[in-house]
């Protein structure tokens, strides 16, 4: 693996985990009318690319919790169904993979009760693409 790619991979963990803080430190203490106050949701990640690339890493965050998975490999990669507590504001996704070519593509989708609700993409040989869903 080249230094390039090693170096860009850390510099996306590291904004993630930055934003992910950021996201967490600006939730409203009061809990007055916010967040996920109509109950759980069934919540799933999903990075998906384009034909003849690689999912690599993904990281995936509920409230102030991150999870993340590496040396991942195939076009696909699915979270399990992570039951979402009332209270939570945000769920963020990120994913990396390699790609086929400069034209390939990569989306990160987020799933709540079965229904895409958030989608960010990504196109070229080095993909990361994020996305974010607010309850």
């Amino acid at each position: 693996m080249n230094l390039k790619l090693i170096f860009k991979r850390t510099f996306m963990l590291l904004l993630a985990t930055m934003f992910l803080g950021l996201v967490s430190s600006c939730s409203d203490d009061d809990n007055t009318g916010s967040g996920n106050s109509g109950g759980t949701h069934k919540v799933v990640f999903k990075a998906v690319a384009s034909e003849g690339s690689n999912v690599t890493f993904t990281i995936y965050s509920v409230g102030n919790q991150s999870t993340s998975a590496s040396s991942l490999s195939g076009t696909t990669w699915s979270s399990p169904e992570i039951t979402i507590p009332a209270g939570t504001q945000t769920v963020y996704f990120t994913a990396s993979a390699d790609g086929a070519s400069a034209s390939s593509t990569l989306k990160a989708q987020i799933y709540v009760d079965g229904e895409l609700k958030a989608e960010g993409t990504s196109s070229g040989k080095y993909l990361s693409a994020d996305t974010l869903y607010d309850f």
